[in-house]
């Protein structure tokens, strides 16, 4: 986990030259790059919710755009258009800004759900479609997402099936006492936004995605995986449970856990560590009051304590093979 170990430690650094506290949330993003997937940051404003993104793409050597989501954006202002080239009498065409490594669409939810469903191709298959022709993605590709929950005005949830292709969907919080001082601090004293980022290089971020990968993982811990999806959809009150590309996610992310703790096997509390960021936001309950964040996470707190964790000695010597 060399590789792992040395992008972690970079990114994690740079991150604390601008942002205070906010390890875990880092840790979550980190995790969502190196398995490649999404993340959605959900929470009121001025917590550092860009801030975060910002820096965190800094922290990389990747190409980076921004895109503020307005009721009025089209698909076409993300994906890109046909544009009709007067001087060569043909059409060609124009890339929008999903056209790099690193997307920070801020404020998601203020794009209309016909914008919204335009990232739909990009975050599952790395690639867009217009008119018949299909472009690839650059890779590494990774959007991160940001959304106030608490704004209802000129804004509109996101469906299901947008949520599902997050990897990871978690929020900032409040500073405490110590971190609002400290960041007062550093603001009156120009830190925050001046403070030098030393980029990692991309190849790096290619070999700790394929030593993630490569994280061993025992039977016994695929199977305590899907035991928790598979009661998340007979769980009461849910209309929508967790799907098998949650499951899948579960268990990368969990492989993410334990590679940046050094780790080459997965262990049992790598997956509960995964299993509330990973899975809470999925789930959607039949009453929309209980359609909340909240009541997903104190769900599978629940079906952690009730399912039973794999006790038998477990050789990691061996990788699992079928």
């Amino acid at each position: 986990m060399e590789n792992v170990s040395r992008v972690y430690k970079s990114i994690m650094d740079n991150a604390a030259k601008r942002i205070v506290g906010k390890q875990e949330v880092a840790t979550l993003a980190v995790i969502s790059l190196l398995c490649g997937g999404h993340m959605l940051l959900d929470d009121v404003p001025g917590t550092g919710k860009t801030l975060l993104a910002k820096t965190f793409a800094s922290a990389l050597s990747l190409d980076y755009k921004r895109v503020q989501c307005v009721p009025d954006m089209l698909p076409s202002d993300l994906v890109g258009v046909n544009f009709f080239d007067m001087k060569q009498s043909e059409f060609r065409f124009v890339r929008g800004p999903v056209f790099t490594n690193i997307l920070l669409a801020d404020e998601i939810n203020r794009a209309m759900p016909k914008t919204q469903s335009g990232l739909l191709e990009c975050m599952e298959e790395h690639q867009v479609s217009v008119e018949g022709v299909t472009y690839k993605l650059d890779e590494p590709f990774m959007v991160i997402a940001t959304q106030n929950p608490v704004e209802t005005k000129g804004t509109f949830d996101l469906p299901e099936a947008q949520l599902d292709r997050f990897l990871i969907k978690t929020s900032m919080g409040y500073p405490t006492h110590e971190e609002n001082v400290e960041i007062l601090s550093r603001k009156l004293a120009g830190e925050i936004d001046s403070a030098p980022i030393e980029p990692i290089d991309k190849e790096s971020i290619f070999e700790a995605r394929r030593e993630v990968a490569s994280v061993y993982v025992h039977r016994d811990l695929l199977s305590y995986a899907a035991d928790i999806c598979e009661a998340t959809r007979h769980a009461k009150d849910v209309v929508l449970g967790a799907s098998p590309r949650a499951m899948i996610a579960l268990v990368r992310v969990a492989q993410g856990f334990a590679a940046i703790d050094g780790r080459d096997y997965m262990l049992p509390d790598d997956i509960k560590k995964a299993a509330v960021p990973v899975l809470a936001h999925r789930i959607v309950f039949h009453n929309s009051f209980f359609h909340r964040e909240d009541m997903g996470k104190t769900l599978i707190k629940s079906l952690l304590e009730s399912i039973a964790v794999p006790s038998e000695q477990i050789d990691f010597s061996r990788r699992y093979a079928e």
